[in-house]
C-alpha cells in the first residue's frame, strides 16, 4: 500500500475513534456545568465527505437558550469580580489542554466541515494561540485613562458588560469560536454559545476542555440550534447584552432588527467580495501564489478569501493562464488525506449555490478558464474554479459564493482598477500588489475596507483591528478592539479645585 495511502487509513481509524463518542450519545447542549439534552429534540449533522450522518444533535430553542441566560447571569457577578490574574492563569489552561487534543479536534473540523487536514491541524493550534493572547490582556482589561482639565481630574475605568450571546459560522468553527469567546472570558463576560448547524462538533468539544481545564459551570454555555429558533431566542433574550455574530451580511441585518427591542449592542463580522489587484510592476510570480493561496486554501470558504482577481491589461492573460495552471493542479480529495488540499464544501445546500455560479457566469458571457465542474461521486466536491472574460457587474462579481471560485477582471489603469476595487456591497478585505509604494499609499487610503494587505497574502497579527465597512461588519476584533466590544467605559470626574456652582432659587 502507497505510503500516503497508510497515511490516510490511519488519520481514518484515529478520527473515527474519537467521533465515536459522539456516535453513541450525541452532541449535546451545556447548560451551567450540566450536558443536556435539547427541548426540540435532535437533529443530525452529516459528513460533507459521503453524506453519512456523523451524530445527532440536541436541537435547542427558546427554553434552552432562557436556561443558559439564566445560567450566564448567576455565573456573572463572581466571574467579573475574579481578579484578572487569576482569569490568565485560567485562560492559559485552556489554551494548555487545546494543544494536547490538537489532533482530536482537527480530525472532528476535517469530518464535519470537509476541509483539509493540512490546514485543520493548524487552526486548531491557532485556537490555543488566541487564547494565550487573551489571557495575557486579562489583566489590563479593566484598565483606563487619566484625563485632566481645568480643575477637574477624569479616571476612567472599563468593566465587563454582563452575559454575551455569541453565533459562530460553519468554516473553521473551532478557531473562529476561540476568536469570539476568549475575549469575552477575558474581560469579565460570560457567555452563551450557539455554533451553527452544520458544523458543531468541535464546539461541544471546546466547552469540554474549557470546564475540565477549570473553567467555572455557567461561566461558558452551548446551545444547539437553527438561526429562526435559538439563534432568534439568544438575539432577544433580555438577559443578553451583546451578540458577536459571524456569518452571512442578510443574516446579520436580521439579528440587529432582532435585538433592536433590547438594545443589543452588536458585532458583526459578515460576508467579503475582496478584491487582489496586481500592477504589472508587482512580482508577478509571488502575487500568483498569494492569489491562488486565498482563494483556494479552505475550500475558499473564508470571508476574507481574494475572490475577485483584478489584473493591468498588460499583463491580463499572461497572469490568468498561470493562476489557471495552478488552480488545476490542486490535489483534491478526502480531508484527512495529508496530500488534499481542497476537500468537499461543508453542506448539499451550499454546494448547490456555488454550483449555481456556474450557470450564471456562462448565461453573463464568462468563461471558465479551469473547473466549473462538480466531482463525480457521492460528497460535496467541486473543483477549483476561475472565470475569465469576466466584469464587475456580473453576479460572479458582485455575489459572495463562499467556494473555490475566482473571478478575473482586466483594468486599465490605477483609477480603474481603484473604481472595480470598490464597485461592490461589501468591504471586508483587500489585497494590493506592486512595486510602487506611492501607488501603494494612494490606493489603500481610497480602498473601501477594513483590512488591506500590500505585497502579501493574509498574514494576521493578534493585536491588529479585523473587521470591515459597508455590508461586511460593525466593530474590530483584535488587540484591545475586543475589549471595546465586550466592556463598558465609566468616567468618573473629580474636582481638583473649588468652582463656582451656578445657584438656582436662592
Amino acid at each position: 500500500m502507497p505510503a500516503q495511502m497508510n497515511d490516510l487509513a490511519s488519520n481514518l481509524s484515529r478520527a473515527g475513534a474519537h467521533l465515536q463518542r459522539f456516535k453513541d450519545g450525541g452532541v449535546l447542549n451545556h447548560i451551567g456545568g450540566h450536558a443536556v439534552e435539547g427541548s426540540l429534540g435532535w437533529f443530525d449533522t452529516i459528513s460533507p465527505v459521503d453524506l453519512t450522518t456523523l451524530a445527532k444533535v440536541a436541537h435547542g430553542g427558546r427554553p434552552d437558550i432562557d436556561q443558559a441566560a439564566q445560567a450566564a447571569q448567576a455565573a456573572f457577578a463572581d466571574w467579573a469580580r475574579m481578579d484578572g490574574g487569576k482569569r490568565r492563569k485560567l485562560l492559559h489552561r485552556i489554551a494548555d489542554a487545546i494543544e494536547k487534543r490538537a489532533e482530536e479536534i482537527a480530525f472532528l473540523e476535517c469530518l464535519d466541515t470537509g476541509q483539509a487536514l493540512r490546514f485543520m491541524s493548524k487552526a486548531a493550534l491557532r485556537g490555543a494561540e488566541n487564547f494565550r493572547f487573551f489571557a495575557d490582556k486579562a489583566p489590563e482589561a479593566r484598565d483606563g485613562r487619566s484625563i485632566f482639565g481645568p480643575g477637574q481630574m477624569n479616571v476612567t475605568s472599563r468593566a465587563p458588560i454582563g452575559p454575551v450571546g455569541i453565533i459562530t459560522p460553519w468554516n473553521t468553527p473551532f478557531m473562529l469560536s476561540t476568536w469570539k469567546i476568549a475575549p469575552a472570558l477575558a474581560a469579565g463576560c460570560t457567555v452563551v454559545h450557539k455554533p451553527a448547524e452544520f458544523s458543531p462538533l468541535t464546539a461541544r468539544l471546546l466547552i469540554e476542555i474549557a470546564e475540565e481545564a477549570g473553567l467555572p459551570p455557567g461561566v461558558w454555555n452551548l446551545v444547539n440550534g437553527m438561526g429562526e429558533d435559538a439563534g432568534r431566542a439568544l438575539t432577544e433574550h433580555p438577559l443578553i447584552k451583546a451578540i458577536g455574530f459571524v456569518g452571512e451580511s442578510r443574516t446579520g441585518s436580521r439579528i440587529m432588527a432582532q435585538g433592536a427591542a433590547t438594545l443589543k449592542r452588536v458585532h458583526f463580522e459578515l460576508g467579503g467580495k475582496n478584491p487582489v489587484i496586481v500592477f504589472a510592476d508587482a512580482d508577478l510570480d509571488r502575487a500568483a501564489d498569494a492569489a491562488v493561496f486565498m482563494i483556494y486554501s479552505l475550500n475558499g470558504e473564508r470571508c476574507t478569501s481574494s475572490s475577485r482577481l483584478l489584473v493591468e491589461e498588460s499583463v491580463y492573460d499572461a497572469f490568468a493562464a498561470k493562476v489557471a495552471e495552478k488552480a488545476a493542479r490542486i490535489p483534491i480529495g478526502h480531508p484527512l488525506d495529508p496530500r488534499t488540499v481542497i476537500g468537499p464544501l461543508i453542506h448539499p445546500v451550499h454546494e448547490a449555490k456555488v454550483l449555481s455560479y456556474f450557470e450564471k457566469a456562462r448565461a453573463e458571457g464568462a468563461t471558465i478558464a479551469t473547473g466549473g465542474e462538480k466531482l463525480d461521486g457521492p460528497g460535496c466536491y467541486v473543483r477549483p474554479t476561475l472565470f475569465t472574460n469576466a466584469r464587475n457587474d456580473m453576479a460572479i462579481a458582485q455575489e459572495e459564493i463562499f467556494g473555490p471560485v475566482l473571478t478575473a477582471i482586466p483594468f486599465a489603469d490605477e483609477a480603474e482598477a481603484l473604481a472595480l476595487a470598490n464597485d461592490v456591497q461589501y468591504g471586508l478585505a483587500g489585497y494590493l500588489w506592486t512595486g510602487d509604494l506611492t501607488r501603494a499609499l494612494r490606493m489603500t487610503e481610497a480602498m473601501q475596507a477594513g483590512m488591506i494587505w500590500v505585497n502579501s497574502e493574509n498574514v494576521r497579527h493578534l493585536p491588529t483591528p479585523f473587521g470591515g465597512v459597508k455590508s461586511s461588519g460593525i466593530g474590530r476584533d483584535g488587540g484591545d478592539w475586543s475589549f471595546d466590544f465586550y466592556m463598558e467605559t465609566k468616567n468618573v470626574a473629580f474636582a481638583t479645585a473649588a468652582h463656582g456652582i451656578p445657584k438656582l432659587g436662592g
